[in-house]
C-alpha cells in the first residue's frame, strides 16, 4: 500500500460567462456539469477562492446533498478541491446525504466557514433534469448579493484550478478519515457524521418532546399521515417522530432517498403532493404533511385535506408561538414574511405588539435579522418557514411546531384555523405559477408592466369585475433597506395595492434551470365571509391581474400550470 503524500495538482481552465448564482444557488441540466470541460470544478474552485485564503487554511467546511442524481460523483470533486484549497477539515453527510436544514445546523455546531448545498430544491431528480450548488456562509445560512456576486466574478476570469485527484473518501463509513497531502504540515481531516442525530439533538433543546410523544403513541393519539416524497427528509422522519416519538412506521411514506425521487416531483404544492392529498381525503388521518426533496419546506393538510397555506401557517404559529418552549425562554423578538406571502402574520403582530419586518423572497434577508437579534419567526408563502435556531427555513421544524400546537390545544387543524379567522379575519390567498414561459417573452411582459404601472396615472385607476369595484392606491416595484446593514435590494417584485389592501404581485422566479417561471399573487382580507371558498372570492381579483398582465396574450399560455 503506497503510503506516501497525495499529489496537489494545479489545473489550467478556461472560464464560463453563465455561472452566475441565482437566489437558490448555481442551478442547471446535469449534462452541463457532465459534458462541459471543468465546469463542475470551475465554480467549486471559484467558491473557495470567495473566500480570504487566511480565512480558508485549516477551516471547516460542511458538506451535502439531497440525494439528486450526480450527488456523489460532485461531493468526490468538492472533497478533493477542499484539500488543495487548504481547508482543514470536511464534514459531510452519511452517504453524502444531509437535509437542508441539518447542514445549517451543521455548520453553527462546528463553526465551519460555510457549507455548499447539493439541491435543486423541488426541482425533479435525475440525469436528464436539474443539479444545483448553494454556498452558505459561516452563519449558516444563504450567502449574501455580496459573497455570490464575488463567486460569479471569479469565476468568469479563473485561469486555473487546484485539486488533490488521488484522494478518495469513503461516504459510507461513519467516522474520521486523514490524508497526508504533499507540502502540507497537517493530515487534512474528513470527518463522516450521522447528521440526523446532531439535527434531532438541536430540537429536543426546541420542544417538547414527551408531550409531542403523548399526542403521536399516548392514550388519546392522533393519527398523522407524513410524506417525504422521497427526498432527503426521509430518514430524518423515520429516526425523530417514528423511532423516537413514537409514530407508527406506516405513518410516514417515501422515506427512502432516490436520485429521481421515485420520479416525483418533489414540489409542495396540491398538484404535485398527489400521495398525501390523496390518502388525507378518507378522513382516517387527523394531521398530515409533506417535505420537498432537500427538506427545508413543509405542506400541512388538516382532515379529510383541509388545506393550510403557508401564510396562515406562519400567522397560526405566530399566535401559538409559546406552545413551544424554546419561545418561552427566550422570548419573542420579531416576526418577518417574505413581500408576496399574504399579511395575515402582520395582524397577529400587531396584536401581540412585536416587530413585524417585510423582506424580499429570499432566506438570507431573514438570517439578517436574525443575527442582530430582531427576529425569531418568519415564513415565505412558498412552503418555508423557519425559527431563528438555524438559518434556512425548516419543514421538519415547521411540523413538530405544529404538532406542539395540537398538543397543547388537544383540536383539530380545521378549527384552530378557523378559530384564527374568526379573531383575526381572513386573508385569502392564492398564486398562480406559469412554469417554463419563453424568458424574453416573460421579461418583455414584465417591463411593459412596470411602466404601465409606474405611470402617475394608473394610481387611482378603478377596475370593475361584476359588483366589485377595486381602485389603485399604490403600485410600485418593491425596494428593501435592511434595517441592520442599510443595504437597499431593488426590483423585488410588482405591486398594485388598492384601496381595500387587497394586492396583485408580479414576479419573475427561477429555480429551475430551463425558461422563466411567472407568479402571479393576490391578497385580499376579509373581515366578515370568512368561510368561503378562495379562488372564488379571488376570481375579480384575477381577473384584473390578468387583463392588466395581458399575460395569457404576452406568453402564449391559456392558463397556469399550477394554482397554490
Amino acid at each position: 500500500m503506497d503510503n506516501s503524500p497525495l499529489q496537489v495538482l494545479t489545473v489550467p481552465t478556461a472560464p464560463y460567462p453563465d455561472q452566475r448564482p441565482g437566489t437558490s444557488g448555481l442551478r442547471k441540466k446535469v449534462y452541463v456539469f457532465q459534458t462541459r470541460t471543468k465546469y463542475l470544478h470551475n465554480y467549486i474552485q471559484s467558491i473557495y477562492s470567495s473566500i480570504d485564503l487566511r480565512d480558508r487554511q485549516g477551516s471547516t467546511v460542511v458538506v451535502g446533498g439531497d440525494g439528486h442524481f450526480f450527488n456523489r460523483t460532485a461531493i468526490e470533486v468538492i472533497v478533493q478541491m477542499a484539500a488543495a484549497n487548504g481547508v482543514g477539515r470536511m464534514i459531510i453527510g452519511h452517504h453524502g446525504i444531509m437535509s437542508m436544514p441539518a447542514i445549517s445546523c451543521l455548520i453553527r455546531k462546528y463553526k465551519a466557514i460555510g457549507g455548499i448545498i447539493l439541491t435543486a430544491s423541488h426541482n425533479p431528480g435525475g440525469p436528464d433534469v436539474d443539479f444545483g450548488i448553494k454556498f452558505n456562509t459561516a452563519n449558516g445560512g444563504p450567502a449574501k448579493e455580496a459573497v455570490t456576486n464575488k463567486i460569479f466574478q471569479i469565476s468568469r476570469t479563473i485561469e486555473e484550478f487546484a485539486i488533490c485527484p488521488g484522494l478518495q473518501v469513503d461516504l459510507t463509513t461513519l467516522g474520521k478519515q486523514m490524508f497526508d497531502l504533499e507540502n502540507k504540515f497537517k493530515p487534512f481531516t474528513v470527518e463522516i457524521v450521522d447528521s440526523v442525530e446532531s439535527y434531532a439533538n438541536l430540537l429536543r433543546n426546541i420542544f417538547d418532546f414527551s408531550a409531542l410523544k403523548e399526542i403521536l403513541s399516548g392514550e388519546n393519539q392522533i393519527k398523522i399521515r407524513l410524506d417525504a416524497m422521497h427526498g432527503v427528509v426521509g430518514p430524518y422522519v423515520r429516526r425523530i417522530l417514528c423511532e423516537e416519538l413514537g409514530c407508527p412506521a406506516n405513518s410516514a411514506i417515501n422515506c427512502v432517498p432516490l436520485e429521481d425521487f421515485g420520479g416525483l416531483h418533489p414540489d409542495l404544492n396540491l398538484t404535485y403532493a398527489t400521495d398525501l392529498v390523496d390518502s388525507m381525503r378518507d378522513g382516517q388521518y387527523d394531521f398530515g404533511a409533506a417535505f420537498e426533496g432537500d427538506g427545508d419546506r413543509n405542506m400541512i393538510l388538516g382532515k379529510h385535506g383541509f388545506f393550510v397555506t403557508p401564510s396562515d401557517s406562519v400567522a397560526v404559529i405566530a399566535d401559538n408561538i409559546f406552545c413551544i418552549p424554546y419561545f418561552q425562554q427566550t422570548g419573542v423578538r420579531g416576526f418577518a414574511r417574505s413581500m408576496p406571502t399574504s399579511a395575515a402574520l402582520d395582524r397577529v403582530a400587531k396584536a401581540t405588539q412585536i416587530e413585524l419586518y417585510e423582506t424580499p423572497t429570499g432566506w438570507k434577508f431573514f438570517g439578517n435579522l436574525m443575527d442582530a437579534g430582531r427576529l425569531s419567526l418568519c415564513g415565505e408563502e412558498s412552503f418555508g418557514t423557519g425559527g431563528d435556531h438555524i438559518r434556512e427555513k425548516d419543514g421538519l421544524w415547521a411540523v413538530l411546531a405544529w404538532l406542539s400546537i395540537l398538543a397543547s390545544r388537544r383540536q383539530s387543524v380545521e378549527d384552530i384555523l378557523k378559530e384564527h379567522w374568526l379573531k383575526y379575519g381572513r386573508n385569502y390567498y392564492t398564486r398562480y405559477d406559469y412554469e417554463n414561459v419563453d424568458i424574453d417573452a416573460a421579461c418583455e411582459m414584465m417591463e411593459d408592466l412596470e411602466i404601465l404601472i409606474a405611470d402617475k396615472s394608473f394610481v387611482k385607476q378603478r377596475f370593475a369585475v361584476e359588483d366589485k369595484i377595486y381602485q389603485v392606491e399604490k403600485a410600485d416595484n418593491f425596494e428593501y433597506t435592511d434595517p441592520v446593514d442599510s443595504i437597499i435590494s431593488r426590483n423585488q417584485g410588482l405591486r398594485i395595492i388598492f384601496s381595500d389592501g387587497s394586492r396583485i404581485i408580479y414576479r419573475l422566479s427561477g429555480t429551475g434551470s430551463q425558461g422563466a417561471t411567472v407568479r402571479i399573487y393576490i391578497d385580499s382580507y376579509k373581515k366578515e365571509q370568512i368561510f368561503e371558498d378562495t379562488q372564488v372570492m379571488l376570481a375579480p381579483l384575477a381577473t384584473i391581474a390578468l387583463k392588466i398582465s395581458q399575460l395569457h396574450h404576452r406568453t402564449g399560455r391559456s392558463g397556469p400550470s399550477v394554482i397554490t
